[in-house]
Parts: structure tokens; C-alpha cells; sequence
């Protein structure tokens, strides 16, 4: 059986560059008949047999195809670019380690010993490190939850990365048309985008959309949101993109062990995007922007709730069922975003297992597609050492395709829809990324949803500047096996 397995494993090889080249395959032999039935007619047999046909096939001939390709050019999505991004950079004075983050818990009498204690082992089994931070307003004790303080973090995160982000890219804010924004659980008024209109002195016209609610896959919707509305934009049009979470005015203070997880894993964190329709300067180009839901089933609208508890406390109620409709809104959105992505030779294996299971009762296990065939990096939202995991054993990858979220959680915490650019930045940041490469993002969120865009690599990171650069030197850190299982 051993021996079989490892045959397989070498024609695999040889049956993936067949399968993938099959049009080169096909297309040789035919151009080589064709190269040789000229070579035996002759030019001249070839010239009175065109001159044969009638006037209106010839026409044909020449229109069809020339009406296809304009047709087709003037259809087709505008191409969207990355123009470039920035992350937040956390302050060390901002840093919550454990030791004080469970001592501030057991000093406000709200929290019961039993509390503490659970928040403990959670911290012990969640993957951070001793370096996330935490807003001011959440060093107070108790904590402060106040409108002021949540409006001083959401400014703080978000004009930094703005700023940052303007900087590198040294556009002007009056360049900006679109303006897409995504916090879940802060939505003052004034709203997100204008702040940042009135801050940047944006244009009067510039198109604006502040999403909440949307949980931490946001700001994969954020990119689908503004791909589209440079569709529709002038050619050349630049699109900025907020993620951030203000976690300010969410800290629970109650006693329900669901409720808890969430004070334990958030850390404050945001990121701003430059997208556009010119590639003259781009980083990146978007490939496809894939969104799963699966709100319409009870449980999965349940799973990640807003509530009151018992005692009046609002806070994020995390179903124990959380992990297996994580799962099944994956499979929904791989299934989706497969065929989009995969060579030919996995999307002929998959439809030959699903074709097998059929005939077979589904008696023999599914095939899982080979996406490392299809992306040579990973950022799978940095939400927890559980999330990692599973989607690690879901898509086979190794410990290295799946670093950069691991150490995104470890250093920053659970940064929600912003831990993706974090990830991104961690695989630049040690200089992984070349010309050419692919990157898949894959984000979870309330709703629940599941949603996906492909990168694929313009121009690689001149440096390692950005969030990691005072510490990317110290990753990757090692795990102790009591927080990766």
C-alpha cells in the first residue's frame, strides 16, 4: 500500500504538467497537421482555394472574430491594483502582558474568582504573546467605555495607518474618490468616513460607505465594495479602504464564560488600502473577491451574537458550535472560489472524487483540493489558535504557510477584519514575497460569513518597514505545545 502511495506520489508530477498544459498538448499536434497539409497543398492551391469562397464568408471570417474582441475588451471588469497599504503601529505603552491584564480583572470587583480563573486558561491556550495591546481607556480600572474614549482610539488607529499609508504612497487626499470604511461595533455619529472627510479635507464628491455589523470578515467585503465602485468610477480612480474595530466601548464586565473569550483575544489594531484602477505604481493586483453566507440557518446567524446577559451587560456571545459553522461556510466558499483559482489537473481530481462519492454512497473520502498548487501565501484571519488550526487541517497546509497568522496573534492579538494586512505585512516583512506570487486571504465573520479575495504580487516590499519592523527579527517565536493544542 506504502509502496502504491509513493508511486502516486511521484506521477503526480507528470500528471499535473499533462493536465495543466493540455491546451499546448492539444494545440501542437493540430498546428503541426495544419503546418504540414499547407506545406503539401502550396501556396498557390492554398490562394485559389480562398479566392473560391464567396465574398460573404470571407467577410465573416474577419468580422466575427474582430466584433468578439472589441465586444469582449469593452465588457470585461476593469482590472482593480493594491496601490499599497499600512497597519497600525502599536505603542509599547499600550502593551497589556498577561500578568497585568488578569491583575487589573481581579482588582475590579465585577469579575468573581471563578472568572479570573477562566480568563486565565484562556490566555494560557490562545496564542498571544506578552506584547498585544490594548487602548488607553482599557488600562483604567475598571475600564473606561465612555463615547470620549471610543472616539480617541478610533481616531488614534485610523489616522496613524491614514497617515502612514499617504505617506508611502505619496498621494494627496483630494486624489481620493471612494471611501470605504468597516468597524462592527462602534458606529457614531458622525459617521467613520466623515471623520476622515472632515480630518483630510477630502473632496466634496468623494463616495463614501461606512459598513458595521459585518464582524471580522469586513474588510474582504471593503475590497469587494470598492472593486465594484471603481468599476463605475473614472479610469484611474483611487479607492481607500479602513478596517479597524474600536474594541473601546466592548469590553464585558459581566460573568458568562461565552461572553468572556472576546476580552481575552481583541486587541486594538486597524489598516488602510489604496486601491485603483492605474497599475502604473501598484503592488498588487486583485484577482477575485469570493463571499460566503450562511445567515439564512439559525445557528449560523447565532453563533457570534451581540447580546445582554442575565445582569444587563452587553457582550459578544461566541456559540460552542462556533468552529464546526466555521467549517462549513469554508467549504461553501472553496467550493466557490476552486474552480476560479485551481489548475486544471486538482479541478479534474476533485470532480472525479465527487463524481466516485456519487456512484458510491460516499463510501470512499472526499478529495480536498491542493490549494498550495494554486498560492504560494496564506493570511487566514488571526481570530484564535482554534480558527488557525482547523483551517490548517482543512486545506493540509504546513506550519510555515500558515506562520504568518500564528505570529500575527501571537504579536498583535485578534486584530479583526485589519489581522489580514498584518499577516500580509509578516510574509513581506521577512522577505518571502516575490513577483509572481499569489495570496490567498481568508476571513471569518458574524453572519456568519466566510469570504476570500486572491492577490497576486506586482512589485515585492523594498524593506521591512511597517508593523513588524522593530520585531520581525525575533520571529518566528516558538509556541509551547499547552498554547498550539
Amino acid at each position: 500500500m506504502t509502496s502504491s502511495s509513493g508511486q502516486l506520489k511521484r506521477l503526480k508530477p507528470l500528471y499535473q504538467l499533462a493536465v495543466n498544459n493540455i491546451l499546448a498538448v492539444v494545440a501542437v499536434p493540430l498546428a503541426a497537421a495544419v503546418v504540414l497539409k499547407a506545406a503539401e497543398l502550396g501556396h498557390e492551391e492554398i490562394l485559389a482555394r480562398a479566392r473560391a469562397l464567396p465574398p460573404a464568408h470571407l467577410f465573416l471570417a474577419a468580422f466575427v472574430p474582430a466584433a468578439a474582441a472589441v465586444v469582449y475588451l469593452m465588457l470585461r471588469p476593469r482590472a482593480v491594483y493594491m496601490v499599497d497599504y499600512a497597519c497600525f503601529r502599536t505603542s509599547p505603552n499600550c502593551r497589556v502582558p498577561f500578568a497585568t491584564f488578569l491583575e487589573h480583572s481581579r482588582v475590579w470587583p465585577g469579575f468573581e474568582e471563578r472568572s479570573v480563573r477562566f480568563m486565565t486558561r484562556l490566555l494560557e491556550r490562545s496564542g498571544l504573546g506578552e506584547e498585544t495591546c490594548l487602548p488607553y481607556a482599557q488600562h483604567y480600572i475598571p475600564p473606561s467605555r465612555d463615547l470620549e474614549s471610543s472616539r480617541a482610539e478610533a481616531e488614534l488607529i485610523i489616522f496613524s495607518a491614514i497617515d502612514d499609508l499617504l505617506a508611502k504612497t505619496g498621494i494627496s487626499p483630494q486624489d481620493i474618490d471612494i471611501l470605504v470604511v468597516n468597524c462592527s461595533l462602534f458606529a457614531p455619529t458622525p459617521s467613520f468616513t466623515d471623520m476622515i472627510i472632515n480630518r483630510y479635507k477630502l473632496r466634496k464628491d468623494v463616495r463614501n460607505v461606512h459598513l458595521s455589523g459585518m464582524g471580522c470578515s469586513a474588510g474582504l467585503i471593503s475590497v469587494g465594495l470598492a472593486r465594484n465602485l471603481l468599476q463605475v468610477a473614472p479610469k484611474g480612480a483611487h479607492a481607500l479602504v479602513v478596517s479597524t474595530e474600536t474594541i473601546t466601548p466592548n469590553y464585558y464586565m459581566g460573568q458568562e464564560r461565552a461572553m468572556l473569550l472576546p476580552n481575552c483575544l481583541f486587541r486594538m489594531g486597524g489598516a488602510a488600502v489604496l486601491l485603483s484602477t492605474n497599475g502604473a505604481k501598484a503592488r498588487f493586483r486583485l484577482a477575485r473577491v469570493v463571499r460566503t453566507l450562511t445567515g439564512a440557518q439559525d445557528g449560523a446567524y447565532h453563533c457570534v451574537y451581540q447580546e445582554e446577559d442575565g445582569r444587563g451587560n452587553v457582550g459578544i456571545n461566541l456559540s460552542k458550535d462556533l468552529m464546526s459553522i466555521a467549517g462549513d461556510a469554508l467549504k461553501a466558499n472553496i467550493t466557490t472560489m476552486g474552480p476560479l483559482v485551481l489548475p486544471a489537473s486538482e479541478q479534474l481530481l476533485f470532480a472525479l472524487s465527487f463524481m466516485a462519492r456519487k456512484v458510491l454512497s460516499g463510501r470512499i473520502k472526499p478529495y480536498i483540493p491542493d490549494f498550495r498548487t494554486a498560492f504560494e501565501h496564506f493570511c487566514i484571519h488571526a481570530g484564535g489558535r482554534a480558527v488557525i488550526d482547523e483551517l490548517q487541517r482543512s486545506l493540509t497546509l504546513s506550519d510555515e504557510q500558515v506562520e504568518a497568522s500564528r505570529m500575527t496573534l501571537h504579536r498583535f492579538g485578534n486584530t479583526s477584519s485589519s489581522s489580514l494586512w498584518y499577516e500580509l505585512a509578516y510574509v513581506e516583512a521577512k522577505g518571502r514575497m516575490r513577483k509572481g506570487d499569489r495570496v490567498w486571504m481568508i476571513g471569518f465573520g458574524s453572519g456568519f460569513k466566510c469570504n476570500s479575495a486572491a492577490w497576486e504580487c506586482i512589485r515585492p516590499a523594498a524593506n521591512a518597514d511597517g508593523p513588524w519592523a522593530t520585531c520581525i527579527h525575533r520571529y518566528p517565536v516558538d509556541i509551547p505545545d499547552v498554547l498550539k493544542h
